[in-house]
């Protein structure tokens, strides 16, 4: 009947109640034959449930009194529908969400806030994408954009950890914007089911900061381009089998853009596509997480990015290398780009 055992409990304890009334208010002879014990036997059998009752009573008032102090880590019913159905009011508390940065002397409350008030465009939501989606949800960034005409295959879960298998067939954007709300309620997320271009200077200069995470040349050097123009800040990262890199490409402020140090595309079947060459899984965790990293570090002032530097990481081997960038005076997407005050 959906009782819990306490209320069982006392409703036994009240027919034992009734059943030695009558024993009492009849002859003892008679109660035996009807019930074979007499009253003392049956006095014992109630101080025995008048113990049980009572120490669940009293376990039942500790445990109560333990979940209101730290919560309640037996995972009941109850509890388990307050996981799967988190309180609202909770779930938007920026204080104890972002308790870890606002402790880190380099972020504290001022950076957070600098994060809230950001506003990032994603390009690609593949396996650079998601765990980079992911990172800056999760850090508090107030609205993040997400850019991408692809649908989800069986064959992207292996890296592409923003997605399940009950995804498969849906738009990237409409599946990603979804486990990131999830993530974090307090993060606009926009989506764009579609290839930025080199015609979308207007929809890049209304963000802060640019994250690529394409696996085409060509959509790169658009993006590039793009983010030249509009002097928005663009961090890329790329990864093929067991290697991946990372830089910021930011002529704006000194730093070389994607032009200054591939001129030219790779000649073909010199840089095949993850799909042709294959990458290990965890690879683009890496990346994309270092490319999270960065974006953080950029918007919040704190530490030293690689502006005018490109982290390159081994996987196979576990070795980084970090080489010094600069950019070209013959540029044909830059060398016109002047530094903006403060710039390096």
């Amino acid at each position: 009947m959906g009782w819990g055992i306490l209320r069982v409990l006392a409703a036994l304890f009240a027919a034992w109640l009734i059943v030695l009334a009558l024993m009492l208010a009849a002859p003892a002879a008679e109660m035996r034959v009807f019930g074979g014990m007499d009253v003392r036997a049956w006095l014992a059998m109630g101080v025995l449930l008048a113990l049980v009752l009572g120490y669940m009573a009293v376990l039942r008032k500790a445990r109560a009194a333990a979940g209101a102090r730290w919560g309640d880590p037996q995972g009941e019913a109850g509890h388990e529908a307050r996981r799967t159905a988190p309180d609202p009011e909770a779930s938007r508390d920026p204080l104890e969400r972002y308790a870890r940065h606002y402790v880190l002397r380099e972020i504290g409350g001022p950076g957070q806030a600098r994060l809230r008030d950001a506003r990032v465009l994603l390009v690609g939501a593949g396996g650079l994408g998601a765990p980079a989606a992911l990172y800056l949800a999760a850090a508090g960034i107030g609205r993040l954009a997400i850019a991408d005409p692809d649908h989800v295959s069986i064959s992207n879960l292996q890296r592409q950890i923003i997605y399940r298998s009950g995804d498969a067939g849906r738009p990237k954007t409409a599946a990603a914007a979804e486990a990131l709300r999830a993530l974090n309620p307090l993060v606009e997320v926009e989506t764009l089911d579609r290839r930025i271009t080199a015609a979308d200077t207007s929809l890049i200069s209304r963000f802060d900061l640019v994250l690529d995470g394409c696996d085409s040349f060509a959509d790169r050097a658009a993006i590039n381009a793009t983010c030249v123009d509009a002097g928005v800040p663009l961090i890329a990262g790329a990864i093929a089998q067991w290697e991946g890199q990372v830089t910021i490409y930011d002529p704006a402020r000194g730093a070389p853009c994607l032009a200054c140090i591939f001129p030219e595309p790779p000649a073909p079947g010199l840089a095949p596509s993850c799909a042709e060459a294959g990458v290990v899984g965890p690879l683009p965790g890496v990346i994309g997480s270092m490319m999270a990293l960065e974006a953080i570090k950029h918007l919040t002032g704190a530490g030293e990015t690689l502006a005018g530097a490109m982290l390159i990481y081994d996987g196979l081997h576990g070795e980084t290398r970090r080489i010094a960038l600069g950019r070209r005076t013959d540029c044909p997407v830059c060398s016109g780009v002047a530094l903006r005050p403060g710039g390096a």
